[in-house]
């Protein structure tokens, strides 16, 4: 799956879980947390959207590795190749 797909596919599970933030203005190395005022309750809601989208087990230890949205990208990237 390439680059593309894979950070749309990270857009639509944050705005699902925060509809109302613009996604446009997310640079891929800003904490998605912070930007868009997520707690844990929204971040586990970010996950599980990942997860319903992609079929990829995300555990909790591996969590700060999709704090970003370059991260989601990379990490997803390498699971799907896996």
């Amino acid at each position: 799956m390439k680059g593309e797909e894979l950070q749309a596919i990270v857009r639509r599970a944050l705005q699902r879980v925060a509809p109302e933030a613009n996604l446009d203005d997310l640079h891929g190395d800003e904490d998605l947390r912070d930007t868009l005022d997520l707690d844990s309750m929204d971040f586990n809601s970010f996950v599980l959207a990942l997860h319903e989208a992609t079929q990829i087990d995300i555990l909790e230890k591996d969590y700060p590795k999709f704090f970003t949205l370059n991260g989601c990208v990379h990490e997803l990237g390498v699971r799907f190749q896996a």
